[in-house]
């Protein structure tokens, strides 16, 4: 079946109503649909809407950053990896019990006393904490676990605890 025209027009408005919440097949190419005013939401006054979004970044200071990882494991190992550029070790704490890893520090230097204006801030700076629960049972004693950061990331690699193999039982 060839297109014409009048059918491109009747896709049209069958477009527009979906839209502008007209009745789907209300417009005929004929008998074009009358152009109803769109319901626009009544608008904030900027003034409440930038107390808001201040209100928002001073309680931002409230809830540390969270720490992006990855949790891979090797035939004998569970390694963590974490970037965490511009942290020195001193400002780092790593932690396990009982399987939960918890990762947290501070990562300082984004504040200059000099600064009057922000034009862009996207980098974050302060606290960062990050608990994981391990997907497999590791060793937590010193000898199992080694911690590195190198050229701004953090491994941890621990040892995993030897899984005893199911045994067979016999039915008689």
């Amino acid at each position: 079946m060839a297109r014409t025209n009048s059918d491109d027009l009747l896709m049209e408005d069958d477009l527009a109503a979906a839209f502008l919440g007209g009745d789907e097949g209300e417009a005929t190419p004929a008998q074009p649909a009358a152009e109803e005013p769109v319901a626009v939401e009544e608008e904030t006054p900027q003034e409440e809407v930038s107390e808001t979004n201040e209100d928002e970044w001073e309680n931002a200071d409230d809830f540390p950053g969270q720490l992006a990882v990855d949790v891979y494991e090797t035939a004998d190992k569970l390694v963590v990896k974490a970037r965490t550029a511009g942290i020195s070790k001193s400002d780092l704490d790593v932690s396990i019990s009982d399987n939960i890893l918890t990762i947290s520090g501070v990562l300082s230097g984004g504040e200059d006393e000099q600064t009057t204006r922000w034009h862009i801030q996207e980098c974050y700076w302060g606290e960062f904490s990050r608990t994981i629960a391990l997907p497999v049972q590791v060793k937590e004693d010193e000898n199992s676990v080694k911690a590195e950061l190198k050229d701004g990331v953090l491994t941890i690699m621990f040892e995993k605890e030897k899984t005893e193999q199911p045994k067979k039982i016999e039915i008689q």
